[in-house]
């Protein structure tokens, strides 16, 4: 355990227009997935830290849903991708035609050029379609034909997958899974919220009657984004995000650690649920409340013992005391 002297305080709590759009958002997505707050609070996370988030789950769970939910909420372009083995590249980068017309090539956009896309299946889709994702999701760009076209400022990439299901599928080679922010797992609600679920089906317009309605502009999101990206670090979270990549490179059980990408993307994502607490400074523990999420997915080793392995890293690395008093420099 090691002890700072410099000791960081809350300096401002983060604007209260801000914080009412984001309350709002979270209280819309958490009553299109019934009972997943913990989920909710990742995916806001991921939002926030300008990440792209991978689920993987069986069907039904609600993943297509709170992807559609989020879109609407935002006022931002949703498009659906049903990957297959069929899907070429320009399927998603979208390609030139020429215009009989007006006599020319004119470009036509594909359905990157939204605000949130969802990839459903995505392992289905071929390695060379799912390769055309890399640079859109590293970069915010695609190129086509060589010419470099921008993707939205708040491009966002939402893939599923099933675990069960890998016949005619194609697993993500690991420059693609690096390339998310963190994997999810949705689950089965328990029996209450189910139960809500069958009463409400009926009747949900009349409790949700501004559902399609946004509540937080593309604008506003990325002012948040913006503020995210201010939370203050600590140089004692800074090197304990270190020792802990470390660790993920030197514990037995693992066979790829944590890449320098992937570190900078913990750090985003501890920034956002730090923001998501109300706190515009980073603690350890938002380090490791995002952690199991983001390493499943930035970690290779034995997947069954995966989570196990995590746990084991948290629980060795040494815990910097991080102080309560004093002000940010």
């Amino acid at each position: 355990m090691s002890l700072i002297t410099e000791k960081p305080t809350i300096a401002e709590s983060p604007s209260l227009l801000a914080q009412q759009a984001l309350a709002q958002l979270r209280d819309r997505l958490n009553f299109v997935l019934r009972g997943k707050e913990r989920v909710i609070e990742h995916i806001l996370a991921c939002l926030l830290s300008r990440g792209h988030l991978l689920l993987e789950d069986l069907p039904g769970l609600g993943k297509t849903t709170v992807a559609r939910a989020l879109a609407q909420a935002l006022g931002g372009e949703f498009t659906r991708v049903q990957c297959t083995p069929d899907l070429l590249p320009t399927d998603l980068t979208g390609y030139s035609f020429y215009n009989q017309k007006d006599k020319e090539f004119e470009f036509r956009p594909g359905p990157l050029f939204s605000d949130i896309v969802l990839m459903d299946e995505i392992n289905r889709a071929t390695p060379r379609t799912q390769s055309a994702l890399l640079e859109a999701m590293a970069e915010n760009q695609v190129t086509v034909e060589g010419i470099h076209r921008p993707l939205s400022k708040t491009f966002m990439v939402i893939a599923t997958q099933n675990p069960i299901e890998h016949e005619g599928t194609f697993e993500l080679p690991e420059a693609q899974l690096d390339r998310f922010s963190m994997k999810l797992s949705i689950g089965y609600a328990d029996r209450m919220h189910e139960r809500l679920m069958l009463k409400g089906q009926s009747n949900d317009a009349k409790q949700n009657p501004a559902g399609d309605i946004p509540v937080m502009s593309l604008e506003q999101l990325t002012a948040l984004q913006q503020e995210v990206a201010s939370v203050f670090v600590h140089d004692c979270v800074d090197e304990y995000l270190l020792d802990l990549a470390h660790a993920t490179r030197e514990h037995a059980g693992v066979e790829v650690g944590l890449s320098p990408r992937g570190m900078l993307i913990w750090r985003k994502l501890a920034q956002a649920w730090a923001y998501l607490h109300r706190r515009d400074y980073v603690t350890p523990a938002d380090l490791q409340d995002v952690a199991l999420p983001l390493l499943t997915i930035h970690v290779f080793g034995n997947n069954n013992r995966l989570p196990e392995t995590i746990e084991q890293i948290l629980k060795t690395v040494p815990v910097p005391v991080y102080p309560q008093k004093g002000k940010i420099s």
